[in-house]
């Protein structure tokens, strides 16, 4: 105090002295000017801390000196200022920072600092500043005592202000007893920081207080890591300080610790056990780390963790190696003769013999972890079998498998479990055993299995055993066995409830087996005995009863291979008996052919009745033939006619062909028309064109063009041009051979009408799929009366130009029916290699001769209110020559022309042909083909809109 007094006291000169050692004049320390009045009001008020800091603010720019006498005064008068206090004490601080720590000046500001803390001893901030200070001085004692006075002085709540400055103070001291001293009493106050502690001994190298701490701290259950680490983690830590610095622990037992940690985290298991070999590794204690190697390995149960432990445990083997041999290799050579090395040459030859007795067990020490995984695993299981069988151990294979088939429970079987004991006995039987082997069977079959295809297959590979040492009678009575079954369990509708053992007979393996050896070893009684059993007790396929029936067949038993057949039916429907009916059928024709075929006729009605529509097509197949064959032609026609008819439409196309090709061969090509009229009806619209194209190609090879046309007519209705071009290309190709100009033209307009009505369907659908109902129907209802319109206009227009044309080139007949001008369509020219018929169409109707087929026609005619015109010289040709012209309407009533030759009489005229058209625009809705066959006496009616 005295220092600090002194240093303001002016000189013996007149001049005062700053503290770093600046002179001051004394005329500066006279008040001047403002600082008059303050100094005036202070001496009224020298209390007033509003007054002093408004002095001192004016006393800014002044030097230090004069403002650390205002602050002196001030603090003289106000001394528990904090705000004065803290003021002066940064001044001071600011003042020096840029000297040496050994300037007086640092003293004088320590001195500074303890007049303050004599006031502001509450005050955190200052003992925090003044230890700052002290720890730039680097004066460790005194700064540990000020942190303990602070410690003393503040209450307990403002502790931690100065205990996080307290540790960093010690760690970066450099004085590791101080600093664990100091930590330790702050974990009394914060137990739950240890981890600092920690971190720090674990710097300084003090293992056994870091391990013991930490060991501490995770036997409280309340224990929570302030830096986020788990417990787990923390665990890990401890485990790896104690076996990684072994020597160093003193006051842990370390073993239990890490079984702790093995028993408490089971997904670290192998780098625990590693590192509990580790330490005693690092210990010296080398059978005890083997001792630990093997427990790890026979306990883990991840292959991670297994090849985690095997790694550590060959390359421990192979340093221990390397080290015998440097050791050996360093010492001196001794006598053959001596004990020590002897010994010492045995000890190198047990480590290899170690190591190598290690490698080989990696297999088997693999398989035993991934059986500890799923012990229910039956492929583990006979992993492990294979792995000792290539070793040739005998009895590890019989061990191997006894524990399998006690520790593999059928229920929860990963895999057949069947398959370890029908192993087990074969392995027997494999070593001429018979009797071991036929006692697993048997165990076998008392097994309660998951389902009866497992006790099946060891019935059978029971049997199967006894046929490959020719015990064929035990073989019998081991599936005899297995399939027999009491009354009243067979009597039993539902059967799920009861014991595999009680429920094996249903098996048609077993009863399939048993079959073949009683057929193969047997009578024939004693076979159908089988199969009638089978048949009784409802377990037979189709497939067994197929075979019965063969065997029956075999043996010249037709008929009771016939009601095995006939049995089978009935038992099971479609589709199980779809391979029965054709078997039976098949059979039957075959064996009886036509002497029978009132009864096969009974067959087939049977099967179509119970065969669906989609699925007859094979049936009337075979139908058809029998009568074909051994019946009436007629009768298969109409086999042939019902078939088309039943069938699904997809079939129908490939069946009509059919049909028509066995009633050309039978009847002659005249017969086929119905057939194609018939087909154009029943196909899909998609083979309607398909079916046309053939029909008209028929017509054409006849000669009947007309009749050729107006099918081409009828099939482009189905045939959208934009996509199907075959009957447009094949119409276009008979139009060039055999029609005209005008008949181009109409098969043209007839493609643009249709075009046009596949477009307009097209429209309708799209409109129809977009708006709403109401608005899209009155759409639809415009468009199509527009549409008609449009085909009206369009259609008028084309007859207008046709009637121009042909009156201008052929002087073709104007016919006009009511309010409509029809074109009639041109007389066709004669065609040189056609053969002369007659032209009477109903000679055989009695109608009194040619008179009466004239006035008929006559009557026909006048019905359809025909009006005459002058037909062109060019039409008739040479006919016209010599005689008299006659008009079409006279020769069209006569049905020829004067000058015709004389022909033979027709044959019965076909029926006309009569081809439903659509509704909607783009052609004829009837075309009548009227029946004559000669080539002047045929007549084309069509009706147009």
């Amino acid at each position: 105090m005295a220092t600090e007094a002194s240093a303001a006291a002016p000189m013996a000169n007149g001049t005062a002295a700053d503290d770093d050692g600046t002179v001051i004049p004394e005329s500066a320390l006279v008040p001047e000017g403002e600082a008059v009045v303050y100094e005036e009001e202070l001496l009224v008020n020298p209390y007033s801390m509003k007054l002093w800091l408004r002095y001192l603010q004016v006393k800014t720019e002044a030097p230090f000196a004069q403002r650390r006498l205002l602050f002196e005064r001030a603090l003289k008068s106000l001394p528990g200022s904090y705000k004065l206090w803290n003021m002066y004490l940064r001044e001071r601080k600011d003042k020096i920072k840029h000297k040496c720590v050994t300037d007086p000046a640092y003293e004088a500001l320590n001195n500074t600092f303890e007049r303050a803390l004599v006031f502001m001893h509450k005050m955190p901030r200052i003992w925090l500043d003044y230890t700052r200070i002290l720890w730039i001085q680097r004066k460790v004692t005194k700064t540990r005592h000020v942190y303990d006075r602070a410690l003393r002085s503040l209450p307990i709540t403002q502790h931690d202000k100065i205990w996080k400055q307290y540790l960093s103070f010690v760690k970066e001291a450099k004085v590791p007893e101080m600093a664990c001293r100091v930590f330790r009493r702050f974990l009394k106050l914060e137990p739950n920081e240890v981890e600092d502690y920690v971190e720090f001994l674990l710097k300084h190298d003090q293992w056994n207080e870091a391990a013991a701490l930490l060991a501490k701290a995770l036997n409280r259950d309340s224990f929570v890591s302030r830096k986020g680490k788990s417990k787990h983690a923390l665990w890990l830590e401890l485990c790896g300080i104690c076996t990684k610095h072994a020597p160093h622990i003193k006051n842990l037992a370390v073993e239990p610790i890490v079984r702790g940690a093995l028993r408490r985290f089971s997904d670290d298991v192998g780098r625990l056990w590693t590192s509990l070999a580790d330490y005693f590794i690092r210990l010296g204690h080398f059978e005890k780390a083997r001792d630990i190697f093997e427990e790890g390995i026979n306990t883990v149960l991840t292959v991670r963790d297994f090849s985690m432990i095997f790694d550590a445990y060959t390359q421990f083997e192979e340093t221990m190696i390397s080290a015998k041999m440097e050791e050996d290799g360093d010492e001196e050579e001794k006598d053959e003769g001596e004990d020590e090395l002897e010994v010492e040459g045995d000890d190198l030859e047990l480590r290899l013999a170690r190591l190598q007795f290690l490698l080989d067990r990696r297999a088997e020490l693999l398989c035993s972890v991934r059986l500890r995984q799923n012990p229910h695993s039956v492929h583990e299981w006979h992993r492990r079998v294979k792995i000792f069988e290539d070793q040739d151990a005998p009895d590890k294979v019989i061990k191997a498998y006894a524990e399998a088939v006690q520790t593999v429970d059928p229920e929860k079987a990963d895999g057949k479990p069947h398959t370890l004991w029908v192993a087990f006995a074969k392995y027997y039987e494999d070593n001429d055993d018979l009797d071991s082997a036929r006692d697993i069977f048997v165990r076998a079959t008392q097994v309660k299995y998951r389902a009866t295809e497992d006790l099946a297959s060891v019935w059978c590979e029971y049997a199967e055993m006894e046929l490959r040492h020719d015990n064929f009678d035990l073989a019998l009575k081991v599936l005899h066995k297995s399939v027999s079954v009491s009354d009243k369990v067979a009597q039993m509708k539902d059967i799920t409830s009861l014991p595999v053992q009680q429920r094996v007979w249903k098996s048609t393996r077993l009863w399939s087996m048993y079959a073949d050896l009683e057929e193969s070893l047997g009578t024939l009684e004693s076979t159908k005995q089988v199969y009638d059993r089978m048949i009784d007790l409802k377990v037979a396929t189709p497939q067994i009863l197929i075979n019965y029936g063969h065997l029956l067949e075999e043996n010249k038993h037709f008929e009771d291979a016939f009601r095995v057949y006939e049995q089978a039916v009935n038992l099971f429907s479609w589709p199980l008996s779809k391979e029965l009916w054709l078997a039976y059928l098949s059979k039957f024709t075959a064996r009886y052919q036509g002497s029978k075929i009132e009864r096969a006729r009974d067959l087939f009605e049977q099967a179509l009745e119970k065969i669906p529509a989609e699925e007859r097509r094979v049936v009337y197949v075979m139908y058809a033939q029998l009568e074909e064959q051994h019946g009436l032609v007629k009768n298969a026609m109409a086999v042939y006619d019902r078939a088309c008819r039943e069938v699904s439409p997809a079939e129908r196309f490939d069946l009509y062909l059919l049909y028509i090709n066995k009633a050309t061969e039978f009847f002659g090509v005249t017969k086929t028309r119905p057939i194609y009229e018939a087909a154009t009806q029943n196909v899909p619209d998609s083979r309607v064109k398909d079916v046309c194209v053939r029909y008209a190609q028929l017509e054409q090879s006849l000669g009947e063009i007309d009749r050729a046309r107006s099918i081409y007519n009828y099939g482009s209705q189905h045939c959208d041009p934009s996509k199907n071009e075959d009957l447009w290309e094949a119409w276009n190709s008979f139009e060039v051979k055999h029609g005209n100009e005008d008949t181009f033209r109409e098969m043209l307009r007839v493609k643009r009408s249709v075009q046009l009505q596949f477009t307009q369907r097209h429209v309708n659908a799209t409109d129809a799929g977009v708006a709403i109902d109401a608005q899209g129907a009155a759409k639809r209802q415009k468009v199509a009366s527009d549409m008609e319109a449009l085909e009206r206009a369009m259609m008028d227009q084309t007859m207008e130009q046709l009637a121009e044309e042909q009156s201008r080139s052929r002087g073709g007949d104007i016919i006009a029916t009511g309010q409509e001008q029809v074109s009639a369509m041109p007389i066709a020219a004669a065609n040189a290699d056609e053969i002369a018929l007659d032209d009477d169409d109903d000679e055989d109707e009695g109608g009194g001769g040619e008179e009466a087929v004239g006035q008929k026609r006559k009557a026909q005619l006048g019905a359809l209110n025909l009006t005459e015109k002058a037909v062109p010289a060019a039409v008739y040709g040479g006919f016209a020559e010599g005689g008299e012209q006659k008009g079409a309407l006279e020769r069209f009533k006569q049905g020829g022309t004067q000058d015709d030759p004389p022909h033979p009489p027709d044959p019965p005229s076909p029926p006309p042909i009569s081809l439903g058209m659509p509704a909607s625009g783009g052609g004829p809705r009837m075309m009548v083909l009227c029946g004559g066959w000669g080539a002047r006496a045929r007549c084309v009616a069509p009706l147009l809109w």
